[in-house]
């Protein structure tokens, strides 16, 4: 009877294990880290950052690109949404979602500022030093809470450009006012908007078109009449936008650093053919 016993429960201890190591990722993809005590960057932001559907391809965003720069002891967790702003990224539940995961020693990065700006929109429009700034302050307080170090991201920018070339600035007052938050609490920033612009403006107007959904009459079968999209990336930009942050991590010292498999100052991309 003891041997039954005995024999029962290891075969329920290996059907356990074996159940365990059947689970897949929370985000549908494979453990990099074969289990391992890992740091986990969390990624909470808008389109721009967030992976896109196999039906919108070529269009990604740069969160989907950040993984790739990092080794074994660091996975990007992307739980950024398309057409999220601050406020409605907050008030749908999704900062909680990630909370509930985060651990001591993680990351969370946020870049919002899009769909901020939208005015006519109730559900999702912030001012920029005010309401958006105080929802900032709740992804900054919630992530300490946790013992996670959170890191701002200015809104990437858009692709616009005056008459003789030079590259716009899309996001009015947004950044200043992160930039301005992040000093106050001594939080990071990552100065995408800037980083961004700069880049666009060393390419000019027709080979940054490259970079974003860009996309000509039955070039792509998503996209049969063609799009011009001057918000959204082309894969080839996200992964350049993903450089850009890295970029950052770089410039700000932050221990993500140690991480990285490559230099971001190795892998510039022209924006040619």
């Amino acid at each position: 009877m003891r041997r039954k016993k005995a024999a029962f429960l290891c075969l329920a201890v290996i059907a356990a294990s074996v159940a365990l190591i059947a689970q897949p990722d929370t985000d549908g993809k494979a453990s990099k880290t074969g289990g391992r005590a890992v740091i986990t960057i969390y990624l909470a932001g808008d389109s721009t950052v967030a992976a896109a559907p196999r039906s919108r391809a070529p269009r990604a965003g740069w969160g989907e690109m950040l993984d790739d720069w990092f080794d074994d002891n660091v996975m990007v967790k992307n739980m950024a949404a398309s057409g999220r702003s601050a406020k409605s990224f907050i008030e749908e539940g999704r900062l909680e979602r990630i909370l509930r995961e985060m651990k001591k020693g993680d990351y969370l990065f946020i870049q919002f500022g899009h769909n901020d700006e939208k005015v006519n929109d109730p559900a999702r429009y912030t001012e920029p030093f005010t309401s958006y700034q105080a929802y900032l302050q709740q992804y900054i307080d919630s992530a300490r809470a946790k013992g996670a170090i959170p890191v701002l991201i200015t809104p990437v920018e858009r692709r616009r450009f005056s008459a003789d070339g030079r590259a716009l600035d899309s996001h009015g007052r947004y950044p200043a006012a992160m930039k301005a938050l992040g000093k106050h609490e001594r939080v990071p920033v990552i100065d995408l908007t800037t980083k961004s612009k700069q880049r666009f403006e060393q390419l000019g107007p027709e080979r940054t078109k490259r970079w974003f959904l860009w996309l000509e009459p039955g070039e792509h079968p998503n996209y049969p009449k063609g799009i011009k999209d001057n918000t959204h990336f082309h894969q080839r930009g996200a992964k350049e936008i993903a450089r850009l942050v890295v970029e950052g991590i770089v410039e700000l010292n932050l221990p993500l650093r140690r991480h990285l498999i490559r230099s971001p100052y190795e892998t510039v991309q022209t924006g040619g053919h």
